[in-house]
């Protein structure tokens, strides 16, 4: 006859066992700070360099965030995303400052989103990641990162799936704040064809080593990619944005361009390899003719 009750060891065992295993699954995969902490402990500034993580900040304050090759002037309230292929840093933070952020692995979600992170507005390619914030808002967001500040100090079995429920409100709260304009919908194939494009784009970046080669350089490299006709991808995304394929394409490739120069001990020929130039100085005259400088000048930045 099965027995109908446990005994409290019994119990016990099963409790920390299975909080034990919870625990273990999303060890290393999520974690929540404040910024007030921070500036006590004396870490108030982070080297620029690429992570694995995704990162929301919620900021009080002043100070200057530096978000691959922009420079973003920051005052008051403030709710800041960083998606992993974007270097970022910021100034060393001023003892008034407050706020919070977490950053999480994108497996953190694979069970809780659809999509991936990175086909949201907050974190996609390109995006402007800053979202001024009223006082009311402010407050709003500051009581969701209390309640995963206080959810992650508890033993609570399940407590990584509620952390999971307050992040995803932080989420879908910013989205709601996101001028509905600036979204980018796919109604059209045209406007189909330009995100599969964005995204076999994107999937290049970033370069994280020297061994790691730029392939897709050219728009008929991307249209045989996608197997359709250049033409017809060069008349989509000329449609959909207001700008050429090859517009895109230097563009990414500058801006990455000057991420590894400013960020990397790389050499200009190992950048210029990595970028799919045939040598040195065809690297030297494309990045003058996109930014009026040389490589050289930007690396003594």
């Amino acid at each position: 006859m099965a027995k109908s009750t446990e005994s409290l060891e019994e119990f016990y065992k099963h409790k920390f066992n299975d909080l034990a295993q919870n625990i273990s699954r999303h060890s290393g995969q999520f974690n929540v700070f404040r910024i007030e902490d921070r500036i006590a402990a004396n870490t108030t500034s982070v080297t620029y360099i690429r992570r694995d993580f995704f990162k929301i900040m919620l900021f009080s304050g002043n100070n200057v965030f530096h978000y691959g090759d922009r420079s973003i002037a920051i005052n008051g309230n403030t709710l800041l995303f960083f998606n992993p292929k974007v270097p970022y840093t910021y100034e060393t933070l001023e003892p008034d400052t407050k706020g919070c952020f977490c950053v999480f692995k994108e497996e953190f979600f694979q069970e809780s989103f659809r999509i991936n992170l990175t086909d949201l507005p907050l974190f996609s390619a390109g995006s402007y990641p800053v979202y001024k914030l009223s006082d009311t808002a402010y407050s709003e967001i500051s009581t969701i990162f209390e309640k995963i500040i206080a959810t992650i100090e508890k033993d609570y079995i399940y407590k990584y799936e509620l952390i999971k429920s307050h992040v995803s409100e932080l989420i879908y709260t910013a989205l709601e704040l996101h001028p509905a304009e600036d979204l980018f919908r796919l109604n059209d194939a045209g406007s189909r064809i330009t995100a599969a494009f964005t995204e076999l784009l994107e999937r290049q970046f970033p370069i994280e080593s020297t061994s790691q080669r730029f392939e897709l350089r050219s728009p008929k490299d991307i249209a045989q990619k996608l197997s359709i006709h250049v033409n017809y991808l060069n008349r989509a995304v000329k449609k959909t944005t207001g700008r050429t394929t090859t517009d895109h394409i230097f563009e990414r490739l500058t801006t990455e361009a000057k991420a590894l120069l400013k960020y990397t001990n790389w050499s200009i020929a190992e950048i210029s390899h990595a970028l799919g130039f045939e040598d040195q100085a065809h690297f030297n005259n494309f990045f003058k003719k996109q930014t009026n400088n040389s490589p050289s000048s930007i690396r003594k930045v």
